[in-house]
C-alpha cells in the first residue's frame, strides 16, 4: 500500500513533477526580465511621485484574493498527494493571504479607525508579511525529499488541512495583537514616510538574508516545475527588497510603486502556474479516462463478439444434430422400425456433434494471437466436406451444387477447422439468399484454383438476388446484417480468418444475379498475426 500511494503522489503532486526544458527556459527568461526591469528602476528609484494611498489597499486586495485562492489550490493539492512539502507551502500562502488584511487596516490613510495600531504598525505588518513567503518555501524545500524517501502522512487530509488552517489564523491573529496593542515597544522603521536606519541597515538586510537562503536552498534541490516557479517568487521578493528600502529610500517614490509590482508579480506567479498545471492534470485526467472508457467499450465489444460468434458458429451443427435426433425417432416410431434409418441418422447426430467439437476448437485458436495448429491440407477435399456436411439442407431446399475444382491445386497450410467454418458461412449464406428465389434455377458454384505459383483460391457464387453494389464494402462489418435472425457476424469471422491465414477475403455482385464471394491464400506458411 505504501508504494501505491508513493507512485499517486509522484504523478499527482506538483512538488514530483519533472520540469521540461522548454519549462526551465520559460522560468530563465522570466528572471531574466525581472531582472532587466530592476535594472531600469534603480536609477529613477528615488524620484518621488504624488502619494496614491489608495495605490496599495488596491494591490494588496489583489495579493489577498490570489494568495488565498493559491493556499486553497495547494490544500486540494495535499488532499490528493499527502505531499508534506505541499502542505507547507500551502499554510505558508495562507499566512501571505490573511496577513495581507491587518496590513492594510492599518496603512497610513488608507482605513483610519478600523483597526487599532501605531505609526510602526503597518511596516511592521509589511516585513512580518514577506517573510513568510521565503519562511515557507524553505520548509518546502526541506520535506521535498523527505516526501521522496518516507511515506506520505497517514492522518486524514480534512483533520490536518483543519489544524494547519487554525494555526496559520491564531499566528496570524498573533501578530496583528502584537503589532496593534503593543504598537508602542516597535522599532520605529518609518518616520515621516522615510525609511529609518534600522529599516535600512537591519529588517531589509534580514529580510534579504532570508529569502536568499530560501533561494539557495531551493536552487540546491531544485527538480520540480513548482521547484522553478517558487525561485522566480524569490528572486522577485528579493528585487523588491532591494528597490523598496536600498534604492527607494521612502514611501511614493517610483521605487516604492515598482516594489509593489513585484510583490504582486510574486503572488500572481504561483497562481498561474497553478492554474495552468491543474489544467493540464485534469485534461491528462480526463483523456486517460477516456481511453478507459474505450479500452472497456472495446473489451465488452470483443467479448459479445466472442460470444455471439460462438452461437453463430454452433448454430448449424446444433441444427443439425436436433433435425437427425428428430429423423430418428421417425424412424424408431415406424412399425417395425427402421433400424437403417436410425443407423443414418445417429451416425450423422456423431458426425455434427464432432463438427460441433472441431467449430469450438477453431474459434478458440481464432482468438489466440498465433495460430500452432496449421497443417498442410486440401482444399479441394475441405470444399467437399463441407458440402457433404451440408448435403441435406442443400437438397431441402433443391439447390443445384456445381463444382470446378482444380485437381493441380498444391496443398496449402492452413487451420482445418478454420478453413472449414469460413466455407460452411459462405455455403450457408449463399443457400439463404437463394431459399426465396423464384422463376430461376437455384444454383450454387464451388470454384478452386491455382492463381500462379504463389496463392490459390476458392470461389462462392450463387443465383440469389444478389447484393447492391453500394452496399457490398458494408457486408463485412461486424453486427451489420439483413437477415432477421443474423448476429452480422459471420463474414466478419470469415474475413478474420482468412487475413489470419495472410489471405484476402472479397465480395463481388450486380445486385441481380447473384453474389460471388472469393478468398485467396498464400501457398507458403504465412506469418504470425
Amino acid at each position: 500500500m505504501a508504494d501505491r500511494g508513493i507512485s499517486q503522489q509522484t504523478v499527482v503532486s506538483l512538488s514530483n513533477l519533472p520540469a521540461t526544458s522548454g519549462q526551465r527556459r520559460i522560468a530563465f527568461a522570466v528572471a531574466a526580465v525581472l531582472l532587466a526591469a530592476f535594472a531600469i528602476v534603480v536609477p529613477f528609484a528615488s524620484i518621488p511621485l504624488p502619494p496614491l494611498v489608495s495605490f496599495n489597499p488596491s494591490v494588496e486586495s489583489i495579493v489577498f484574493v490570489n494568495d488565498l485562492v493559491t493556499s486553497i489550490l495547494l490544500f486540494a493539492q495535499y488532499a490528493t498527494s499527502r505531499s508534506r512539502a505541499i502542505l507547507a507551502l500551502a499554510a505558508g500562502y495562507l499566512y501571505t493571504a490573511l496577513i495581507v488584511v491587518p496590513h492594510m487596516l492599518t496603512y497610513p490613510g488608507a482605513f483610519p479607525g478600523l483597526l487599532a495600531g501605531g505609526p510602526q504598525t503597518s511596516a511592521w505588518l509589511y516585513y512580518l508579511w514577506t517573510a513568510g513567503t521565503p519562511i515557507a518555501v524553505i520548509a518546502y524545500a526541506l520535506l521535498s525529499g523527505a516526501d521522496r524517501a518516507g511515506p506520505a502522512n497517514r492522518e486524514p487530509a480534512r483533520v490536518t488541512i483543519a489544524w494547519s488552517v487554525v494555526l496559520v489564523f491564531g499566528l496570524v491573529a498573533a501578530i496583528t495583537l502584537i503589532t496593534t496593542a503593543g504598537n508602542r515597544w516597535l522599532q520605529p522603521l518609518v518616520a515621516a514616510d522615510r525609511y529609518t536606519d534600522a529599516t535600512t541597515y537591519l529588517a531589509n538586510p534580514l529580510a534579504v538574508l532570508i529569502a536568499g537562503t530560501a533561494l539557495a536552498l531551493l536552487w540546491s534541490r531544485r527538480r520540480s516545475v513548482l521547484d522553478y516557479w517558487l525561485l522566480l517568487v524569490l528572486l522577485s521578493l528579493i528585487l523588491n527588497f532591494l528597490v523598496a528600502a536600498f534604492f527607494a529610500g521612502q514611501r511614493y517614490s517610483l521605487g516604492f510603486y515598482a516594489s509593489r509590482g513585484f510583490t504582486l508579480f510574486t503572488s500572481v506567479l504561483v497562481l498561474g502556474l497553478l492554474l495552468t498545471e491543474l489544467t493540464n492534470l485534469y485534461l491528462g485526467l480526463a483523456r486517460a479516462n477516456t481511453l478507459l472508457e474505450r479500452e472497456r467499450d472495446h473489451n465488452l465489444l470483443n467479448a459479445q463478439a466472442i460470444t455471439a460468434s460462438i452461437a453463430h458458429e454452433i448454430r448449424q451443427p446444433l441444427g443439425a444434430l436436433v433435425a437427425s435426433g428428430e429423423t430418428a425417432l421417425i424412424y424408431l416410431a415406424r412399425t417395425p422400425p427402421d433400424l437403417e434409418g436410425v443407423h443414418t441418422s445417429v451416425k450423422r447426430m456423431l458426425g455434427d456433434s464432432l463438427r460441433t467439437s472441431e467449430v469450438l476448437a477453431a474459434m478458440r485458436e481464432l482468438f489466440r494471437k498465433e495460430n500452432e495448429a496449421r497443417q498442410r491440407a486440401d482444399l479441394n477435399a475441405i470444399v467437399l466436406e463441407v458440402l457433404q456436411a451440408l448435403g441435406r439442407e442443400l437438397r431441402a431446399h433443391r439447390i443445384d451444387v456445381r463444382t470446378e475444382l482444380d485437381s493441380r491445386l498444391p496443398l496449402v497450410e492452413v487451420h482445418r477447422g478454420q478453413l472449414q467454418e469460413v466455407l460452411v458461412n459462405l455455403v450457408g449464406n449463399a443457400l439463404d439468399a437463394m431459399a426465396e428465389t423464384t422463376g430461376r434455377d437455384r444454383v450454387l458454384r464451388l470454384t478452386t484454383r491455382c492463381d500462379g505459383q504463389d496463392t490459390v483460391s476458392v470461389a462462392v457464387k450463387d443465383s440469389g438476388p444478389g447484393i447492391d453494389p453500394h452496399n457490398i464494402d458494408g457486408v463485412f462489418t461486424p453486427f451489420v446484417t439483413t437477415k432477421a435472425q443474423g448476429s452480422g457476424l459471420g463474414l466478419a469471422i470469415c474475413r478474420m480468418i482468412i487475413e489470419r491465414h495472410g489471405g484476402e477475403l472479397a465480395a463481388a455482385s450486380d445486385g441481380k444475379t447473384g453474389a460471388l464471394f472469393q478468398f485467396a491464400l498464400p501457398i507458403g506458411r504465412p506469418k504470425a498475426q
